[in-house]
């Protein structure tokens, strides 16, 4: 049975992963840029998206300050490694909105999707939505048209969020995503959109894929950690 499967275990290594985070974000050195943009969204309230791509999950909670944004939720899939995300970002403020988004090449299994769009819809209309477009099996960095269409159907604006931390450990999944290490470099990187009205879904998406590599590409410049 794998460990994670096993409630109780699972709970445990959730606890130590968000205190492990914690320690984490504490005595790393953080580099912000272009944060006035986020700052605006946060004074403005309401409903708004936050953009990152599924590797840099771990590092996400930091640049959420929960005493001055308005309260956010994350979509997080149902699959058990999923769950145990849920119960660590939980414990750092973030409650989960579970499900997946939409994606072509997975477009015959039912994940929640559909159930994660209404969600997502209805805590856009109170506060933010933070979701990895390439979660979360990928493809790596590469963006389906729910992300737009939500952005579009709730009039919300998208923040892009590019993170990084080096040094950092490189996790053997199929986006290697960073787990933290103390006491060293990390950056966090902002971009804005809006829907454009009228824009067709496939090009806001293209347009927005490379917008969120583009932060994410600054940050590890910023760090010196090495781009896969």
């Amino acid at each position: 049975m794998r460990p994670l499967r096993n409630p109780v275990i699972q709970s445990t290594l959730a606890w130590c992963l968000a205190r492990w985070m914690r320690f984490c974000y504490a005595t790393i050195r953080w580099e912000h840029r272009n944060q006035e943009l986020a700052e605006a969204v946060w004074k403005q309230g309401g409903g708004v998206l936050v953009v990152f791509w599924h590797s840099r999950t771990s590092l996400a909670p930091y640049s959420w300050p929960l005493d001055r944004a308005q309260p956010v939720k994350g979509v997080i899939s149902r699959s058990v490694d999923g769950e145990f995300v849920a119960k660590a970002v939980a414990q750092l403020g973030i409650p989960a909105v579970r499900g997946s988004s939409s994606n072509k090449d997975k477009a015959d299994r039912d994940k929640g999707g559909t159930q994660a769009l209404r969600d997502g819809l209805r805590q856009l209309k109170v506060g933010g939505l933070a979701i990895t477009p390439d979660g979360p099996r990928g493809p790596v960095r590469s963006m389906a048209e729910g992300l737009p269409l939500m952005a579009k159907l709730s009039k919300a604006p998208v923040l892009f969020l590019g993170l990084s931390c080096n040094p950092a450990i490189r996790l053997n999944s199929w986006d290697r995503s960073l787990l933290p290490l103390p006491f060293g470099k990390g950056a966090v990187i902002w971009d804005r959109a809006d829907f454009p009205e009228g824009a067709d879904l496939a090009e806001v998406a293209a347009d927005w894929t490379e917008r969120t590599t583009a932060v994410e590409a600054e940050a590890d410049a910023l760090t010196g950690l090495e781009r896969i």
